[in-house]
């Protein structure tokens, strides 16, 4: 294949706008913005789930208060009944008497039991309640820091997007201005190893970086300008300019500026 040397020197721009692309491409899907957003809800699911679990606990240790308070108000009620009847004198029965008292010291240590639960349960319903409040907080403070990271992310990926508008806007301005079958021998090329030309600097290939031999050096030196040649290693078109390190042909060194 044969194309002017102006737009062989052409695919190194459109190879440094694919390159560019290819990066803002590799920045989207890496952005450490993603990872802090993604932390985030993570912690924010976590918050959420600890806020839940602790209003659950208070809601449950508020239902065992009512119902110890519950039973405590029964165990009065009846002291207050029997102690009514033991102060009345209405009981003449001894057996009845000391029946009466047995369940008179019997109420006074159901009441002392339950008044000793409802103690600890209250002790408890307080800390957990103060673990809701902390969790509250908390929760506040990692929805502000969710926020912030996801505002960090837009703006990352709005310049993201931006870079590969533009790219994309440059590389439909260059293929415009290039030969179609040396574009489509650029992009089969492209395809295969991600860079479809590299420029030739100081005898080596600005793709595979790897130095070519003397027959490709040779083969570079002897080719027509117009001749469109390849790496033998990774297969890009090789584009030759001053920078080549190329004695011949002397076209070379008369290249229009780019």
């Amino acid at each position: 294949m044969n194309a002017d040397p102006a737009a062989q020197r052409r695919l190194l721009d459109l190879a440094a706008v694919d390159a560019e692309l290819t990066r803002a491409a590799h920045r989207r899907r890496s952005l450490p913005e993603l990872v802090e957003v993604e932390r985030a809800d993570e912690s924010l699911q976590s918050a959420r789930d600890s806020l839940v679990a602790a209003e659950t606990a208070v809601s449950d240790l508020d239902r065992d208060i009512n119902k110890l308070e519950a039973e405590i108000e029964q165990v009065r009620t009846r002291e207050d009944r029997d102690r009514g009847l033991l102060d009345s004198g209405s009981i003449s029965s001894g057996k009845q008497l000391e029946d009466l008292q047995h369940e008179l010291a019997t109420l006074r240590r159901r009441q002392t039991v339950l008044e000793d639960e409802l103690l600890d349960v209250m002790e408890r319903r307080e800390a957990t309640a103060a673990d809701l409040e902390r969790g509250r907080v908390e929760l506040v403070d990692i929805e502000q820091r969710r926020l912030d990271a996801v505002r960090r992310r837009d703006e990352a990926l709005a310049d993201v997007t931006s870079t590969e508008e533009h790219g994309a806007l440059e590389r439909r301005m260059l293929i415009g201005e290039l030969p179609t079958d040396l574009v489509s021998l650029y992009e089969r090329i492209r395809a295969r190893n991600g860079t479809g030309a590299a420029l030739v600097r100081e005898g080596r290939c600005g793709a595979c970086r790897l130095e070519l031999d003397r027959t490709a050096i040779g083969h570079l030196r002897e080719a027509a300008s117009d001749e469109v040649v390849r790496c033998e290693e990774c297969g890009v078109v090789l584009v030759r300019t001053s920078e080549s390190g190329l004695s011949t042909p002397s076209d070379l060194s008369a290249e229009p500026g780019r």
